[in-house]
Order: C-alpha cells, then sequence, then structure tokens
C-alpha cells in the first residue's frame, strides 16, 4: 500500500509540476560561470545515504554487468560502461528526472522547449585495470548522430565514489567549449579529438583536474574538452552520466527514442523512496548499434 502511495504522489507531481521552482536551481552568477568555463561543480549534490543506495545497486545489478560495453584506450586498457537510453521506474530513472537535475539543466540549456533524456551511462573504472578516455568532447560522438545544435546538449556527472588524478578523474579544458566542434577521428576504439588543437588549447586555456567527492555533480557542455586517465589506484572510480538534450534539438541519425520526449520529472526524495526494481528491461545501447563508433571516411 505505502508503494502504491507512493506511486500516485510521483504522478500527481508530474500532473502539477512541469517544471517545479525551488531552492534546486542555479543563481544567476553559476549560471554565468557555466556559460564562461564550459562546466560548473556542485558539491553535495547527493546524500551519503543516497550515494550509498545508488552505488549499492550499481554493484549488485546484473543487468549492468551483462550490459557492460568495454572500449580500448590507445594504450588497450579497457574503458567500462553500461548505457542505456529510457529512463525508467528504477533508481537511476530516478536520479536523471529528479528536479534537482531537470531544474539546473533546463537553466543552462540554450533552449526553451522541454528537456528531454538522452541516455544515461554507468562508468566503471575498475582498480590498476580501468582504462583511459581520450581526449574528446561529447559533440564529436553526437554530431554522428547529428543532433543540430551543441548548446542544446548538457551532461551531468554524479560521483558514486571518490574521483582524484590517483584514480583517473576526469580533465576539463576550461572555457574551451567556445572553439566549437573540434574534428575528431578513432583513438583506440575510442573517438578522440584533433590533437593539434587539443595541445593548441591547452597552450591558451586552463587545465583543470575535477577531483570531486561521492555525492558531488559535474555539469558541462556537450562541447568541452575532457579527457581521464586510466585507474592505477587501488580504488574503483564509478559514476553515473545522464545527457540531455532539448526537445528542439533533432538529431537525424539516431534511433533510440528517448531524445524527444520531454522528462517526467520526480521529487528529489524518488531515490530514497524508491522500492527496487531491475534495469533487466532497460534499452542499453549495444555497441554494434553505436553510429559514433562507425566510420564515416572524414575521421582519418
Amino acid at each position: 500500500m505505502d508503494g502504491f502511495r507512493y506511486t500516485i504522489n510521483i504522478i500527481i507531481f508530474i500532473t502539477q509540476n512541469k517544471y517545479p521552482m525551488n531552492n534546486n536551481i542555479f543563481t544567476q552568477a553559476q549560471i554565468d560561470q557555466y556559460n564562461k568555463d564550459g562546466y560548473i561543480i556542485v558539491k553535495n549534490f547527493f546524500s551519503k545515504d543516497e550515494v550509498a543506495k545508488m552505488y549499492g545497486i550499481a554493484v549488485q545489478d546484473d543487468a549492468m554487468a551483462k550490459n557492460a560495453l568495454d572500449l580500448n584506450d590507445q594504450s588497450g586498457k579497457k574503458t567500462k560502461l553500461s548505457l542505456w537510453f529510457t529512463p525508467g521506474n528504477d533508481i537511476f530513472g530516478y536520479l536523471s528526472r529528479s528536479e534537482r537535475i531537470i531544474n539546473r539543466v533546463a537553466q543552462v540549456m540554450d533552449s526553451n522547449a522541454p528537456v528531454c533524456h538522452f541516455h544515461s551511462k554507468l562508468m566503471q573504472k575498475e582498480p590498476k585495470v580501468g582504462g583511459a578516455w581520450e581526449w574528446h568532447q561529447d559533440y564529436g560522438y553526437w554530431y554522428k548522430n547529428q543532433f543540430m545544435f551543441p548548446d542544446q546538449l548538457v551532461s551531468v556527472m554524479v560521483a558514486l565514489t571518490p574521483a582524484n588524478k590517483q584514480n583517473g578523474c576526469i580533465q576539463v579544458i576550461k572555457g574551451s567549449h567556445k572553439l566549437g566542434r573540434v574534428n575528431h577521428g578513432f583513438a583506440g576504439e575510442q573517438v578522440g579529438a584533433d590533437m593539434t588543437m587539443v595541445e593548441n588549447a591547452l597552450k591558451t586555456m586552463e587545465l583543470v583536474y575535477v577531483e570531486i567527492e561521492a555525492g558531488d555533480a559535474l555539469f558541462f557542455h556537450s562541447n568541452i574538452l575532457h579527457r581521464s586517465e586510466a585507474n592505477l589506484s587501488d580504488h574503483p572510480r564509478w559514476s553515473i552520466i545522464s545527457c540531455y538534450s532539448a526537445q528542439s534539438n533533432l538529431a537525424y541519425n539516431e534511433t533510440s527514442t528517448s531524445w524527444r520526449e520531454p522528462i517526467q520529472v520526480v521529487p528529489d526524495e524518488a531515490i530514497m523512496n524508491w522500492e527496487y526494481e531491475s534495469l533487466g528491461n532497460a534499452d542499453f545501447l549495444k555497441k554494434e548499434n553505436d553510429p559514433a563508433l562507425k566510420e564515416t571516411g572524414w575521421e582519418k
């Protein structure tokens, strides 16, 4: 009965609140910082209890392991991720649909259209073996999906474990989103940015190591140059990254459908009130179906 009552409460919340406005929003100074730097960090975005619950499910849910993709970096080390499109009524669906995220994404996205969920992914960098992510822009991948407007694409990374230099935290080049899309080719099995432009950017702009604690969140623009090194430490680095697009941002080479469906927002407390539901029925990405990993002729 309690679970039924909670479901009804969520339906009422969604019906009455398209994008409910409360203290879960950025200040104007934070929006200005995002526009200037291409990213913003929010400390203690999720509580310790919320993180413990999410991390426990991420480790235990068989669907995550069965649907994990391995992508070799240039050294041959494997980066591992599980990626799905439609946000469901599982704990990670509630994370990606939470009002604390959607309110903020709507603020920094260059569109007044509803926010849609493109995909979410569990990033799994295991101790000693977790590979690097080469320098890239997310739009270097999503350009192949033929999304039209990079300013209408925003990603939110939530750390499930601490991320630091030792275990391969994200590095960003501050302000590099203003370069526009940089040419990308293949770097191992990954899509990598033109290193001449990366080296020029590093001479011109500041390199930042995004060292954050479990529960912190990183909001970042689709054109910011970023990378991460291999995890050579004794500790895992796990995170959830949810990627969003405006409904006005058409994608002409994308077969999934969630990117054009407005998010059904849930209240922040949904994560702690959620009862177990596996991701086993989620629409996970298969490696062979990703257009970003297929050659088009201009990568060389």
